[in-house]
């Protein structure tokens, strides 16, 4: 992958990041500190981008075993502004089909490339706003909208920067669609352009990245998709007193807390060996207890009826 000017569609595999092209260089700029909890997580990321997806697993064992000791801040990072490029081997949606394939496979996380091909997005920019407008009605809420938003695009193939799909994961993600959309034509807008202001001032050059920020507002850099020993060691280093809790690994208290899951991070979660994870959760298919979401490139589980958070 190129490192300047490239398609940001074309996510570097083996960095795990998702570029933006003519990206600034790096500066340092004093982030906020941390105040409910002993550390902040700012966190840079974007609906459609394939490497944010990819550390799904590694975030939700993160949010399991230390969530008493930080808080993520989400920031729409603006990785598809438009069109405009044809750099990195990618100037149309169709270029984006075999690769996001790829990227599927390097991460174990199911991807359909097939959506740039049969109903491409546009830009990254309408669903970023949306989110913005989805975090006016609660933290929670808004992180339930974007797993679901980024379900739909990378596992059903559907377009999410139309209106009608946006307001389809407002209402499943239990939000006032109403007032969604009122935000999303109003206020969303100004602080999508603040993240964006925010993400240029700290030189974020791509997604995910992530800031750990201690009480004293020291920081700690995390940039691509990373094992997660890497995010445990830089939470460590902010906060050394932190204390890991153990997981219930029972099946049901992990789909009781996160309502979708992907075999990878089944296995992330559960410490059961990957290559078990897919049989295993076949046979609670059989039983009855699971719904699976199947792709060509991948399964997800979920309670029947439920929706990922």
């Amino acid at each position: 992958m190129e490192t300047t000017n490239s398609n940001p569609l074309l996510c570097d595999i083996e960095s795990g990041v998702c570029e933006m092209p003519d990206s600034s260089l790096e500066t340092t700029v004093q982030t906020e500190a941390a105040t409910h909890k002993p550390v902040k997580v700012i966190y840079f990321t974007d609906p459609i981008c394939s490497s944010c997806w990819g550390i799904e697993p590694q975030l939700r064992k993160l949010k399991l075993e230390y969530g008493d000791y930080f808080e993520i801040d989400y920031r729409m990072g603006g990785l598809l502004p438009d069109w405009s490029y044809n750099s990195g081997g990618i100037s149309k949606p169709s270029d984006v089909a075999h690769h996001w394939d790829e990227v599927s496979r390097h991460y174990d996380m199911p991807i359909d490339g097939d959506v740039w091909l049969e109903d491409p997005l546009n830009s990254s920019y309408p669903p970023s706003i949306a989110f913005k407008a989805a975090q006016l009605q609660g933290h929670d809420k808004a992180i339930h909208f974007l797993r679901i938003s980024r379900e739909m695009l990378f596992l059903e193939k559907i377009n999410i920067a139309k209106w009608e799909h946006m307001a389809a994961a407002a209402e499943k993600a239990g939000l006032n669609v109403e007032q969604f959309e009122i935000d999303y034509n109003g206020e969303a807008k100004g602080l999508f352009e603040q993240d964006l202001q925010l993400a240029a001032q700290l030189g974020v050059r791509g997604f995910p990245t992530m800031f750990f920020v201690d009480s004293e507002g020291n920081q700690e850099k995390v940039y691509g998709t990373k094992p997660y020993a890497v995010y445990e060691e830089a939470l460590l280093k902010q906060f050394p007193a932190a204390s890991k809790k153990t997981i219930d690994t029972d099946w049901q208290k992990l789909f009781t807390k996160y309502n979708t899951l992907t075999a990878r991070e089944f296995s992330e979660l559960s410490e059961m060996p990957r290559e078990q994870t897919g049989q295993f959760l076949q046979t609670l298919v059989k039983s009855g207890n699971l719904d699976e979401v199947v792709t060509k490139n991948g399964s997800l589980w979920r309670i029947l009826g439920q929706h990922g958070s």
